[in-house]
């Protein structure tokens, strides 16, 4: 029985339909799911932490060559098959929670330990309609991850992995830039999926930094001045942190800017995060 067989008997098993309000699409594609496990070099030292498995067709992989998989599943329907498929599996086990009330850190410290494992992995076919709150807790949260190899729609993929300055880049880009290093590992096209979303989508990697990529006195205040930068980004930084009250008023900008030999015409996306990290610290001391 192929993956889109599968699927289908599943999903006529338990007479499920997916779920527009969670994101729901399943992946049929067989060549995809090995990939995305093959990018994120699963293996039997690993702690993997699935959220959203759906049907199961990517745990089922990740069942065989992890340590433990950890998943985490907010719809109810989805945790009952995902129970009867693999409750078997002595390294199975799923959590009904939407990922963002979960204490990560303490469940991946302890299950490490637990069972004597290396690294803990975040794999995941990302629902979309929280697909960034969700890579951002997993960052912000300083959990003791090793990667996060994650589906998502193509141009959020393209936006999150993009290079500070580059031409896709928005304000997360330069979160993700401060925490890992990122890359696209996988293009997938929308008939990967049933029902097939109206978007393409795209698997990426991010390997997390043992420290920041810079040093900043204060990270709030690096990602408050980033987020206002980008609130008004057709405008110059100048203008955009004018308006945002950065400092007081728009002379007091300019001579920082000055002083910091950046350009007074830049906008934000022409910044380095450097730059922005240099802001942050002579605001800090302003």
């Amino acid at each position: 029985m192929d993956l889109i067989q599968e699927t289908k008997f599943i999903m006529n098993k338990y007479n499920i339909t997916a779920s527009k309000s969670l994101g729901q699409n399943f992946l049929i594609d067989s060549e995809v799911v090995s990939g995305i496990v093959d990018n994120a070099e699963v293996s039997k030292e690993d702690l993997i932490i699935e959220i959203g498995p759906g049907l199961g067709t990517l745990t089922s992989l990740l069942l065989e060559r992890a340590g433990k998989v950890i998943c985490i599943e907010l719809d109810k329907r989805m945790v009952n098959i995902i129970t009867d498929r693999f409750s078997l599996y002595e390294n199975f086990e799923v959590i009904n929670e939407d990922v963002l009330k979960v204490p990560l850190k303490s469940i991946i410290e302890d299950n490490l330990k637990m069972h004597n494992l290396k690294n803990a992995k975040v794999v995941a076919n990302l629902p979309y309609y929280i697909t960034t709150p969700i890579i951002m807790k997993l960052l912000e949260d300083r959990l003791n991850l090793q990667s996060i190899t994650v589906m998502v729609q193509k141009e959020v993929a393209e936006r999150l992995t993009e290079t500070p300055g580059g031409k896709e880049t928005g304000a997360i880009t330069y979160s993700i830039n401060y925490f890992a290093d990122s890359e696209i590992v996988i293009q997938v096209p929308n008939t990967s999926f049933i029902p097939a979303p109206e978007v393409n989508s795209a698997v990426m990697k991010l390997t997390l930094l043992d420290k920041p990529r810079v040093r900043v006195k204060d990270e709030k205040n690096l990602f408050n001045i980033i987020k206002i930068a980008f609130m008004q980004k057709r405008k110059t930084l100048v203008n955009s942190l004018k308006n945002g009250n950065i400092l007081d008023g728009k002379e007091s900008i300019e001579k920082m800017l000055t002083e910091l030999n950046i350009d007074l015409k830049a906008r934000a996306e022409n910044l380095t995060l450097e730059q922005f990290a240099q802001i942050a610290d002579y605001v800090e001391n302003t």
